[in-house]
């Protein structure tokens, strides 16, 4: 299981096409709505930027690093057809400069395919962006909750991270 969900989060990934795009989707453009979601990951995600209480409470360190993204740490049991702002089933991670420690910098979410070709029901308005990932069969999503992020909230990448 962990070695597909690695490789849903370091490759293969189809972007489905936004009404937004990524480059003009910042926090002035989401709804009331959406912003009140991101803060509730906000909230729900804070003591994790402490990684040794993520490994606490079941996120695993795949050992996947991806430029524009980061360390990836999965928590298994959450993925599965249920969207929760409050629930991310993975945490990303990235390289503080000239320091020998990660910070969290984004979450992302990953729902199982459905038979249906459209992304799931995530954020409220039609600014996220979920990725088809056909190979593992899974949508993911990315929030840069905690790094800000000039290709838009939910771009995929974020050049802030090496």
């Amino acid at each position: 299981m962990l070695t597909a969900i690695c490789c849903l989060i370091i490759g293969g990934a189809q972007v489905t096409a936004p009404k937004i795009t990524a480059a003009t989707v910042g926090a002035n453009d989401l709804s009331p709505a959406t912003l009140d979601e991101l803060a509730i990951a906000r909230a729900a995600t804070a003591k994790y930027h402490d990684i040794a209480r993520a490994e606490a409470d079941g996120y695993i360190n795949v050992n996947a690093y991806e430029s524009g993204e980061g360390f990836h740490f999965v928590k298994p049991p959450l993925i599965d057809a249920t969207f929760s702002p409050g629930e991310p089933e993975v945490l990303l991670y990235a390289p503080v400069p000239n320091e020998n420690r990660l910070e969290l910098v984004a979450v992302e979410y990953a729902i199982p395919l459905p038979l249906s070709a459209n992304p799931p029901e995530g954020f409220s308005g039609d600014a996220d962006q979920w990725r088809r990932n056909e190979e593992i069969g899974i949508w993911e999503l990315t929030a840069w909750v905690w790094l800000h992020n000039s290709n838009g909230m939910f771009a995929h990448t974020n050049p802030r991270v090496p």
